[in-house]
Order: C-alpha cells, then structure tokens, then sequence
C-alpha cells in the first residue's frame, strides 16, 4: 500500500526502506524524536522527503492530485481542526466539503460508539477536552471511508482499560471496510495487543 525508498527529510531524519501491507493493522514505534509523526506527514504529502521517494499504490506520490491524496489517506493527528459548533455540525461541515449527504443521527452515534465517545450530538466541540476532541475528530475520518486511516497517539488520553476499547474498536472497523490503519504508538503493550505488522524506528534514523 505504501513504500519507502531511501527516503530522507531536511537532512535531519533518514529512514530505512518500509513497506506498509494492505487492509492490516500497522503500528509504528519507536524513540522519541525518531521520526514517527514526520512518517506520517510524509506518507499523506503533508511534507516532502528531501530525498528518496514515496510509492503509495506502486505510484510515486508526486503523481497523485494532492487533495486527493489526502482524502484517500486521512491523518488523525494529536492536534487536530474542528469547527467551533456542534458535534454533529463538524461531521456535517467535513462531509460536506467531500459532497457527501449528512448521515442520520443514530449513523453519527455508531461512529462516536467505535471511537469511545459518549457525548450528545449538540455538544460543543469547543468545550472538550483535547483527547475528546482527538476522538471526535477520528470517528468524523472514520465516517468518510479512507482507504489509509493513520492515528498519532490516538490513546495518550486513555486509560488502559479505555485505550483497549479504542484500539479494539477502531481496528475491527477498519478490517471490516478494508481500510488500511496505521498507529504511530508509544505503548508496546497495544502494539504487541493490535499489531499486525510493526515498524520500529530507532534514534539512529536522526542524522
């Protein structure tokens, strides 16, 4: 689904060659200052490799329209963009950028259900906290149906007992739809839990 290849950043991160499987669980791990959010960035286009190149579906990245590269490999990221309305106002707005029709109410319930959120659809996206609002933002993702979902850190706000829920929840969605997950995780546990396929990077990617 996605490849590495000698791929190198600002002369700062060089990675080693990966391979990313199809329609599986991938966690990626690894030190702090190792690389694994830039990875991200750089598989959806965010940034450019100084260096190297970057396949997704055997075609180079450069090919792709970037809009709509990113609407085909969505990135949930810690800091995320909603709309300072309602709950079901953001999964309205964002689906309506993507010309998608509104889901019904008990549609955008199922989809807060997989992502652990426990909140009424008028809530004020605002007022939550910041692993409310990560969350949110996730099961909006989810409802647009990406072939590639990528999550950075998406339990750092959990429990453990919680960060299992998600995690359980959120792959047998993606499994279900053949939607490829990719976690960028500090937590071994969940990956040795939920990892079909693990990435490690070491601080020896750092120049």
């Amino acid at each position: 689904m996605l490849k590495l290849k000698n791929v190198q950043y600002e002369d700062i991160l060089k990675y080693p060659d990966i391979e990313i499987p199809e329609t599986i669980t991938t966690f990626i791990c690894g030190e702090s200052g190792s690389g694994k959010s830039t990875l991200l960035k750089l598989f959806n286009g965010v940034l450019s490799p100084s260096d190297g190149s970057i396949f997704y579906s055997g075609k180079a990245l450069e090919e792709y329209d970037p809009i709509h590269l990113r609407q085909k490999i969505l990135l949930v990221s810690q800091s995320v963009f909603l709309f300072d309305k309602s709950i079901k106002e953001n999964f309205d707005e964002y689906r309506a950028y993507r010309g998608l029709d509104p889901l019904r109410e008990e549609e955008i319930k199922r989809y807060l259900e997989i992502c652990s959120v426990d909140l009424p659809l008028d809530s004020m996206c605002h007022v939550l906290s910041g692993g409310e609002r990560q969350r949110v933002f996730l099961a909006i993702n989810l409802s647009l149906h990406p072939k590639v979902l990528m999550m950075d850190e998406p339990t750092s706000a959990l429990d453990d007992k919680n960060a299992n829920t998600l995690m359980e929840q959120v792959k047998a969605h993606c499994k279900a739809n053949q939607i490829t997950l990719i976690v960028v995780s500090h937590d071994k546990d969940l990956a040795e839990i939920y990892a079909d396929h693990v990435v490690t990077l070491s601080s020896g990617v750092r120049q």
